[in-house]
């Protein structure tokens, strides 16, 4: 399944997204750093016969031209795209990066939320420790290993281009975000990555793009740490993956949602990147929420 592209306007410019179709609760879907809408194709499939997806491409990826300026545009972005799509109290799911984007969106008052998925998308740090963190994705040792990892702003012919999607699905078997990915939704992932710049295709995100976004503001009223979630007052489920980046502090995330009636910790066997390696186990937690 690929849905229906659409565009979005945020103000600047316009997001790209895919409209899953469905009928029902309106479900907004935001991707983590790297990935983009099609990163949520198979789970969708699963659910539109009880709601109406439709993800977007953040700004800086996908087929989204947007470039962030500021490292809040990402996600003070997703009340723009509620505002265009006229949905009133959407439900918002987010993975990873996306995952913070939704809290901090809803904890801004930038959407009035009917509740929030966060899949494998956490911030834990009090506001000093997480400062130190951020500043480490643009250091140069950073850049470096984003460069050689993900190929993020690299320029390609559309043969290299082509080469490089079949050597990621070749290797999804074995990779360590892909491993139990569909190989044909991670060729349309990884395609859907690459936009077209003159007689080029750029691998987005940049690690520019990254940068920026990293380095936030830790006076700012919603910054990227743990006290975000006493801004957040819609009902809130967890996904914690057993494999993905936040296992070893499972007893923090558990904090988030402990003594809270409206909120959800749920876990799964994983690696970090659910929606695309678990669809089904992830599809039937966003049910549960719809219900």
């Amino acid at each position: 399944m690929i849905g229906t592209e659409i565009r979005l306007s945020v103000g600047d410019g316009e997001l790209a997204g895919v409209d899953f179709g469905g009928r029902g609760t309106p479900v907004l879907l935001v991707h983590g750093s790297g990935q983009n809408a099609l990163s949520w194709a198979d789970m969708s499939t699963l659910l539109v016969s009880h709601c109406h997806l439709v993800a977007i491409d953040l700004r800086g990826h996908g087929q989204s031209a947007l470039d962030s300026t500021d490292p809040e545009q990402y996600w003070r972005d997703l009340g723009g795209v509620v505002r265009a799509l006229g949905w009133s109290r959407p439900v918002l799911v987010g993975h990873s990066t996306g995952g913070y984007a939704v809290t901090a969106a809803v904890a801004a008052g930038l959407v009035d939320a009917a509740a929030l998925c966060v899949v494998d998308g956490v911030v834990l740090d009090d506001r000093t420790t997480a400062t130190s963190a951020q500043a480490r994705w643009s250091s140069p040792d950073a850049i470096r290993r984003m460069r050689a990892t993900f190929r993020y702003g690299w320029r390609a012919t559309a043969e290299e281009m082509h080469a490089y999607i079949e050597s990621c699905v070749d290797q999804a078997a074995d990779d360590w975000l892909n491993a139990g990915a569909r190989p044909e939704l991670v060729r349309q992932m990884t395609r859907r990555s690459f936009l077209r710049v003159g007689r080029h295709w750029v691998r987005r995100p940049s690690v520019e793009e990254v940068g920026i976004v990293s380095a936030p503001d830790p006076a700012a009223p919603v910054y990227p740490s743990v006290d975000v979630y006493e801004r957040v007052g819609c009902p809130m489920t967890i996904v914690l993956a057993s494999d993905g980046f936040y296992a070893e502090r499972a007893a923090q995330v558990q904090a988030i949602t402990d003594g809270r009636p409206d909120r959800a910790l749920v876990r799964l066997e994983s690696n970090h990147n659910v929606p695309m390696t678990r669809p089904d186990d992830l599809a039937a937690v966003i049910l549960h929420l719809l219900q």
